[in-house]
């Protein structure tokens, strides 16, 4: 693929936001984390009272719906920022990203976002290295201790952790899979630093090889 991509993948809690993040400011890369996009459209859903178990309803509301994540989250040009995190949006996303015709539209947009991106992009999901990226430049797989990722999800809790766990690795549409050739990195009792050094050092011999 003519456009650079570094995908990282894993579970809920694994540190995908805050190394990809990092690393995007590292390498001057663009950055999209693709589950505030899940969270953004879950969120309208239920602002406009939207059944977020209707198939066809929520791929309409996918389709239609104007999204931004930077520098902040917003749908339809309103800052949902501060909602998306919230536990009724955690209770209702994992059915939202389980939804075909919504990862459709989503799978579109991010590369479209990526395409247009001119150095290169680093793009966090759970499908981003099997789906959405399959020949991306360099993909990765993040994981952690459940206890460790529950912490990190605060008032989460282990429980609601576990839950998304079992919805994202059994859903029929794009489950979360570790890609065979990814770069797995154990996040537990790591600094976010470690990751993104061992990640572009990745790179780097990608590069050269």
């Amino acid at each position: 693929m003519s456009t650079r991509v570094i995908a990282i993948d894993g579970p809920a809690g694994s540190g995908k936001s805050s190394v990809a993040r990092a690393l995007a400011a590292a390498l001057g890369w663009s950055f999209l984390d693709t589950g505030a996009m899940y969270r953004a459209v879950t969120v309208e859903a239920l602002r406009q009272g939207v059944d977020v178990s209707n198939e066809e309803a929520m791929g309409d509301l996918a389709r239609e719906v104007q999204l931004s994540t930077l520098p902040r989250v917003s749908v339809n040009g309103r800052d949902v920022e501060d909602e998306i995190r919230t536990e009724t949006v955690n209770e209702a996303v994992s059915i939202v990203a389980a939804n075909a015709l919504v990862r459709h539209q989503m799978v579109s947009r991010q590369r479209e976002f990526a395409e247009a991106q001119p150095l290169g992009t680093v793009v966090e999901g759970r499908d981003i290295t099997t789906v959405v990226f399959p020949h991306a430049t360099v993909k990765v797989y993040l994981t952690a201790s459940l206890e460790e990722r529950a912490r990190r999800r605060g008032e989460e809790g282990e429980a609601s952790v576990a839950r998304r766990d079992v919805a994202d690795s059994t859903r029929e549409a794009s489950p979360l899979r570790q890609a065979p050739d990814a770069l797995v990195i154990d996040t537990t009792g790591r600094e976010v630093g470690d990751a993104v050094e061992e990640i572009i050092q990745w790179l780097k011999n990608k590069t050269l090889s």
